[in-house]
C-alpha cells in the first residue's frame, strides 16, 4: 500500500482551492488526509504534526496558505519528507505575496512550489515522488500522460475538420 498524503491548510477558506489536490490524488488511489493547521496560530501543532508525519506513514505533505504563506517552510523545518507549497491568491496581491513566501525558502529546507491555486499540480507532484516505490501509481501516471497526449490530438483533429479560417 503506498504512503499516504497530508494535505494541510492554513485556514479552512483554502478548501475550494486543495480541493483540486484532494481529488486528484484520490483518483490516484492515494490514501488522503486533510487538516487545518496554521503556522502561526498553532505553530506548535504543525511543528508537532511534520516532526511525526514519518512515522504516521505519510510519504509527502502537501502544504496551502495565502498570504505571509509560511506554512510549506514550518512543516519542512520538521521533517525530511517532501513538502509541496501551493500559494493561495487570498488578499490584494493576488497571491504573489504567498508565491514568494513559499518559494524563497533558505538552503536546507526546500520547498517544492507550484503555482498560485495549483492543487492538481501538487497532487499530481506528489503522486510523482510516491510512484519511484510505488509501480501502480506509477502505471496511472503513464495512463494520466497518455490520456492527454490523446486529448490534444482528438482536438486537433477536430479543429482541421472544422477549418473555419481556411474559407
Amino acid at each position: 500500500m503506498s504512503k499516504k498524503v497530508a494535505v494541510i491548510m492554513g485556514s479552512d477558506s483554502d478548501l475550494p482551492i486543495v480541493k483540486g489536490a484532494i481529488n486528484t490524488l484520490k483518483d490516484f488511489g492515494i490514501p488522503v488526509e486533510v487538516h487545518v493547521i496554521s503556522a502561526h496560530r498553532t505553530p506548535h501543532i504543525a511543528s508537532d504534526f511534520a516532526t511525526n508525519a514519518k512515522k504516521n506513514g505519510f510519504g509527502v505533505i502537501i502544504a496551502a496558505a495565502g498570504k505571509a504563506a509560511h506554512l510549506a517552510g514550518v512543516l519542512a523545518a520538521h521533517t525530511t519528507l517532501p513538502v509541496i507549497g501551493i500559494p493561495c491568491k487570498s488578499s490584494s496581491l493576488d497571491g504573489l505575496d504567498a508565491l514568494l513566501a513559499t518559494v524563497q525558502m533558505p538552503k536546507g529546507i526546500p520547498v517544492a512550489t507550484v503555482a498560485i491555486d495549483g492543487a492538481d499540480n501538487a497532487g499530481i507532484l506528489a503522486a510523482q515522488i510516491l510512484s519511484l516505490s510505488d509501480d501502480e501509481i506509477d502505471q496511472k501516471l503513464d495512463k494520466m500522460k497518455a490520456d492527454m497526449v490523446s486529448e490534444v490530438i482528438h482536438k486537433d483533429e477536430k479543429l482541421q475538420t472544422e477549418m473555419w479560417w481556411k474559407m
